[in-house]
């Protein structure tokens, strides 16, 4: 007859894996400032989209600078980019610079995803006529207010040819 014994080293695993099951449900608590929280309702989190998505627009394409003041909290405002200073003004005077060099710099937005706090914008952008661009995904994390208080980005610039063959977008 088999017999089964479990092992010390059984039971250890099977703790193991039931912290990482717990840790991975959608129950388990996320840390503060993640991507979602009890309080984020799907009214919130449209209004987040639209106000991500119209910031873009004024600001990077109509290259409207007082856009930051509209969306970005005045007190708050994180930058993960490692180019850019903390701080709403800093962003300002970055872009400003950009948009003189740049003054037909545009983006197109190609995707709008968000969850909880967060908007994800998947964009393609180009400094001008000629310019194969970039592909950027750009990451904002909103206020209740609905303000953006913090931001992270991914750039590749997009290639002639990929080995896929499929595009960046």
């Amino acid at each position: 007859m088999y017999k089964r014994t479990l092992t010390l080293g059984g039971v250890a695993a099977a703790v193991a894996a039931a912290v990482v099951l717990t840790a991975c449900s959608p129950m388990a608590p996320r840390a503060q400032g993640g991507p979602a929280t009890n309080a984020t309702t799907a009214s919130q989190l449209a209004a987040n989209k639209k106000n991500a998505v119209d910031f873009y627009n004024q600001f990077f394409n109509q290259h409207d600078l007082s856009a930051a003041t509209r969306y970005i909290s005045d007190t708050t405002y994180i930058q993960h980019n490692p180019h850019v200073p903390n701080g709403r003004d800093a962003f300002v005077a970055a872009f400003t610079q950009i948009f003189k060099q740049y003054p037909q710099r545009q983006s197109t937005i190609k995707a709008v995803m968000g969850e909880g706090n967060l908007v994800a914008l998947h964009v393609h952008s180009v400094n001008g006529p000629g310019d194969r661009g970039s592909a950027i995904v750009d990451i904002f994390r909103f206020d209740d207010s609905g303000k953006i208080v913090e931001h992270w980005d991914v750039m590749q610039p997009i290639p002639e040819t990929t080995a896929s063959g499929n595009g960046m977008f």
